[in-house]
C-alpha cells in the first residue's frame, strides 16, 4: 500500500494545477504528491520531481511516464536541474520539508531511537558525514548549540557534557546509546515525549542542513516561478515553518521607502508574491496518521 502524503489534497488544490502545465516535486520521498500530480496532469503537462536520498531515487524507478523526470539532487538546486533539462519556468512547485515517514521508519537509518541501529542521520547516505562521525570530533560548545538552537531544547547544556563524557568512554556510534545518554541528562520532559526527541531532531536537522537548504530553496524556486505560478510548502516544525511563514510576508509586502521620497508609483517596491492561505490537517486525517499533528501548509503566489 502506497504512503498517503500529508495535506495531499489541500496541497494539489492549492497548486491550481493545470493539465498542460510544468510542476516541481522537490521531496519526492516515496512518490505520494508525485503520483497525484501526474494524476491531474494531460498528455502535454511534466513532472519534475527531486530527491537527495537513493534509496527514494530508487522507489522511483516504479514510475514509468514519458511526461515524468526524477533527479538525484537536492530541492535546492532545483533551478540547476531544470535549467539542465531545457526548461527556464514551472507552473508550480510543491515541497514537503523534513524528515519522510520511510527515513523514520527504516532502522538502518539511524534517525529514530525507536529501534538501535548505527548513528548516521543522513538524507543521503552517499555523500557527507554522518552524526557518529561529527560528535566524534564537534566541541562541547557546538554540540551544546546545535542541540539548543535547532531542537529547543532547554537541558541542550548537560546533554551536550554528558555526550563529551561518554565518548572518552567508547564511541557514541549508535542510536540507542545516544538515547540513553540524552535520558540521563534530562531530568524532565514532556509527557508522552521521549527524552531524547529533540536532541534527534537537533542532530538531523544540523548533519542534512535543512534549515539553510530550506531558505536557499525558496527564492529560487520563486524566481523559477511564471507569473500567476504557486508555490506550496508543507513543514512539520516551528523552525521550518517560521522561515517559510516570513518568506512569503516578505514577498508579499516588501518594505517601503520613507515618506517624502520623490519616488513615482511605478518605482516603490512591488510585491512579488500573494499569500494564498495556511491550511492545517482535519480530524479525519490526524485519526489516520498522528503525525501529521504538526503540519502546516503554506501557499503563495507568484504576481507579475
Amino acid at each position: 500500500m502506497d504512503h498517503v502524503p500529508v495535506l495531499l489534497a489541500e496541497a494539489l488544490d492549492a497548486l491550481a494545477v493545470r493539465p498542460d502545465g510544468v510542476y516541481v516535486d522537490g521531496t519526492f520521498g516515496r512518490g505520494g504528491h508525485s503520483r497525484a500530480l501526474l494524476a491531474r496532469l494531460g498528455p502535454q503537462g511534466r513532472l519534475i520531481a527531486l530527491d537527495r536520498d537513493p534509496a527514494a531515487i530508487a522507489a522511483g524507478k516504479a514510475i514509468v511516464d514519458p511526461r515524468f523526470t526524477l533527479v538525484h539532487a537536492r530541492f535546492a538546486q532545483m533551478d540547476e536541474v531544470l535549467a539542465g533539462l531545457g526548461l527556464d519556468a514551472a507552473d508550480g512547485v510543491l515541497l514537503d520539508v523534513g524528515v519522510s515517514s520511510p527515513q523514520l521508519d527504516e532502522a538502518d537509518r539511524g534517525m529514530s531511537f525507536r529501534q538501535d541501529a548505527p548513528l548516521d542521520m543522513r538524507m543521503d547516505t552517499s555523500r557527507g558525514e554522518t552524526v557518529a562521525q561529527w560528535l566524534a570530533r564537534a566541541e562541547e560548545a557546538e554540540i551544546r548549540e546545535i542541540i539548543r538552537n535547532y531542537g529547543e531544547e532547554r537541558f541542550a547544556s548537560a546533554i551536550a557534557k554528558a555526550i563529551v563524557a561518554a565518548r572518552c568512554e567508547r564511541p557514541v556510534d549508535s542510536t540507542a546509546q545516544l538515547a540513553a545518554i540524552v535520558a540521563s541528562a534530562v531530568r524532565t520532559r514532556e509527557a508522552g515525549q521521549h527524552p531524547a526527541t529533540r536532541s534527534f531532531q537537533a542532530l538531523r536537522i544540523f548533519i542534512n542542513q535543512e534549515l539553510e537548504e530550506l531558505s536557499l530553496v525558496l527564492p529560487r524556486a520563486l524566481s523559477m516561478l511564471k507569473p500567476g505560478g504557486r508555490l506550496a510548502v508543507i513543514s512539520f516544525h516551528s523552525l521550518e515553518d517560521r522561515i517559510v511563514k516570513r518568506f512569503m510576508a516578505d514577498q508579499a509586502s516588501p518594505p517601503q521607502p520613507p515618506r517624502g521620497l520623490p519616488l513615482r508609483a511605478d518605482q516603490l517596491p512591488q510585491p512579488t508574491m500573494k499569500q494564498i492561505g495556511r491550511f492545517r490537517p482535519g480530524t479525519d486525517e490526524l485519526q489516520r496518521n498522528p503525525r501529521a499533528r504538526s503540519a502546516t501548509l503554506r501557499v503563495a503566489e507568484k504576481v507579475a
